[in-house]
């Protein structure tokens, strides 16, 4: 019997960032975008907590066909 398991997580990471000073509060979300749309970010990006959201199962049946002479 083969069975595929899915299993949901929700992962939260966090990121410690120098962010330049005096930008607006609308520049600094545009600034951390862009870090994180340019890949800047990711590397930065630590697991800081996982979720558990769901699991489910499905059962695959396999059917053994034989060849008669």
């Amino acid at each position: 019997m083969r069975v595929i398991v899915t299993v949901v997580d929700k992962i939260t990471s966090e990121a410690h960032l120098n962010i330049p000073d005096g930008l607006s509060e609308s520049a600094i979300k545009q600034h951390i975008t862009d870090l994180y749309n340019s890949g800047e970010m990711l590397i930065d990006l630590n697991i800081a907590q996982v979720e558990f959201e769901s699991i489910s199962a499905q059962i695959i049946s396999e059917h053994s066909f034989t060849k008669s002479a």
